[in-house]
């Protein structure tokens, strides 16, 4: 049996196990205790309570002090108050300081709406400024992917533990002491001048406008009021399971058909899909996992095991900045937007007559480093990138409710041939697993020459943060590994450095549950059940495909074909395939 503490709550009994801190138990029982710093996502993060901002704080009885609820820990017969008037008047005290220095810009703040902080100043009613003395000034940057303005940091630290404790990335801390103490990477350099991958899980954790996504809205309408301009839509798999939050549907609702006509409505002239470059991310990638597979097996002693999936652009940033002595390991396959790009640039482009420079290919993503993904050399072609650039999820509901249009009223459309055409393995990329699955079905039956028993390999799914399974390929085992988070990567490559991962292939993805967990998905605030949710509707949109293997996709077939050849060739290697940089600092 579970120990059990038993407390009172607001005059309410409540057994929780112990090591359970107070906020956690009032939630158990639907009260909600205000928290600025305080974030949880239950497995897929860690715990941030360094009790900075003391909004939470309650009276337990026969304390003197007010006690912060999210680092207090539930005693046997304790009794605690969540709502008299002195636990009411030090929030709204608390919540006066903070705003004494926060700057008062709210109206033009790209948080407004979303603000944490904004939320609980309308709760707990404050009218007026109390406090009124010498405001921060700290440094603000804008990188190719975050925003930061640090005039806006209440110092929750909510940024620093994400960074720090669940990415491992180790960029953000506290700099200097007192009043001028701030947020930012070590001597408060920029982001720019760090090992920072871009992932944004710092943005997807802030609770005010310190940290957000760089916004390419403007661009992209510009774009496509430009008649000089033919302009391409390529939405991830992700984005279909989450946009709908942004308008008050439920977590998971799968929103692909009215995506699609939302794009055309908001003036694109092709609505294709990522998924397209998903099916053709496996024809590479799985080749290649076959390629040395077969290498392997025939005694190559230099062949490198385990192949790692390249999908992830702040994956691949983080193993370029961290282990660049194993830059052989991960595939040389480029990401899915990526590889749509080059096609669409290329193979598209020539079909339909339209010369490179006047195509504009947007990626709509979940994801932030994305952003950082477009704008590498080596995606370019005499300086003309293969996508031009890309919003997330958030950015493209923001631009649906400018445009005026009713999201939940649209009619469901399809995408446009042929480069929207995709199988059920395309749309499980969303997910944690997913990569590896989409693999191990078109590897399966090329490897083994039969059709698999059952298409669906339920050890590579879930939220666990490192999932291990063992194939039979025909008598031979393949062990393959997948893990999300940055900090279960580095698990991994640190056994990898000292030789003790015994796999054959590695999924990694940077984001709490994968894509779905991304930081330009709509703000889920800890909520692992919206995380599964989204996670839920992922293989729901696989279940319902015609096709679901990425090697059956017709226009797949088409294009190699027509144009690449085989997987590997020569043309899908100088336009499918990349290489990988030290960037160790």
């Amino acid at each position: 049996m579970e120990n059990l503490i038993n407390l009172t709550i607001d005059n309410r009994p409540v057994s929780v196990p112990k090591g359970t801190t107070v906020l956690d138990a009032a939630a158990s029982i639907g009260i909600n205790i205000p928290a600025l710093c305080h974030i949880d996502l239950k497995g897929t993060c860690v715990k941030n309570s360094p009790a900075s901002c003391r909004v939470c704080v309650v009276e337990v009885e026969g304390r003197r002090n007010l006690a912060p609820s999210c680092a207090t820990m539930c005693m046997e017969g304790m009794v605690v108050k969540t709502n008299t008037a002195r636990v009411i008047q030090a929030r709204k005290t608390v919540a006066e300081l903070i705003l004494s220095d926060h700057p008062n810009d709210c109206l033009t703040c790209p948080k407004c709406g979303d603000c944490e902080l904004q939320k609980l100043v309308t709760r707990f009613n404050i009218r007026e400024m109390p406090y009124k003395g010498e405001q921060s000034f700290r440094k603000k940057e804008q990188t190719v992917a975050i925003t930061r303005n640090m005039d806006k940091c209440i110092l929750c630290r909510r940024c620093e533990s994400v960074c720090n404790n669940v990415q491992t990335v180790g960029v953000l801390g506290a700099v200097r002491r007192g009043f001028a103490t701030t947020i930012a990477p070590t001597f408060d350099k920029m982001f720019t001048e760090t090992n920072c991958t871009y992932c944004g899980q710092c943005v997807a954790v802030c609770p005010t406008g310190a940290l957000t996504e760089r916004d390419n809205t403007d661009r992209l309408l510009d774009d496509i009021c430009n008649p000089d301009k033919i302009v391409i839509a390529q939405p991830a798999p992700a984005v279909r399971v989450a946009l709908g939050e942004e308008f008050g549907m439920p977590a998971g609702s799968i929103v692909t058909g009215k995506l699609t006509t939302a794009l055309r409505y908001l003036g694109f002239d092709h609505v294709f899909d990522t998924d397209f470059g998903a099916d053709l991310t496996i024809m590479e990638e799985g080749a290649e996992i076959l390629q040395r597979l077969k290498a392997f097996l025939g005694g190559d002693k230099s062949v490198k095991l385990p192949i790692m999936t390249s999908c992830c652009p702040a994956w691949v940033n983080f193993y370029e900045h961290n282990y660049p002595d194993l830059l052989e390991y991960p595939s040389s396959a480029k990401s899915p937007a990526q590889m749509f790009g080059a096609i669409a640039k290329t193979y598209w482009a020539d079909k339909m007559g339209i010369p490179r420079d006047k195509l504009v290919v947007v990626s709509i993503m979940p994801c932030l480093a994305k952003k950082y993904e477009c704008e590498r050399d080596e995606f370019k072609v005499d300086g003309n990138p293969d996508v031009d650039y890309s919003i997330s999820t958030r950015e493209l509901a923001r631009l649906i409710k400018r445009s005026n249009i009713d999201f939940l009223s649209l009619p469901d459309t399809d995408f446009d041939k042929p480069l929207g055409e995709s199988s059920g393995a395309a749309a499980i990329f969303g997910a944690t697993g997913g990569v590896m699955e989409a693999a191990l079905r078109t590897v399966y039956e090329v490897y083994t020459g039969k059709t698999l028993p059952r298409i669906e390999f339920h050890d590579v799914r879930g939220l666990d943060g490192i999932k291990e399974a063992t194939i039979d390929l025909a008598g031979f085992p393949l062990k393959v590994c997948v893990a999300h988070t940055l900090g279960n990567a580095r698990i991994l490559m640190d056994r990898l450095r000292k030789g003790e991962l015994d796999y054959h292939v590695v999924e990694v993805m940077a984001c709490p549950g994968g894509c779905i967990g991304g930081a330009g998905q709509p703000y889920h605030h800890g909520d692992v059940e919206i995380l599964k949710a989204r996670t839920a509707a992922i293989y729901r949109e696989d279940e319902g495909k015609p096709i679901r293997k990425s090697h059956e996709n017709p226009d797949i077939k088409a294009l190699y074909k027509e144009f690449l050849g085989e997987p590997l060739s020569e043309r899908s290697h100088h336009l499918l395939h990349t290489r990988y940089f030290d960037k160790s600092l």
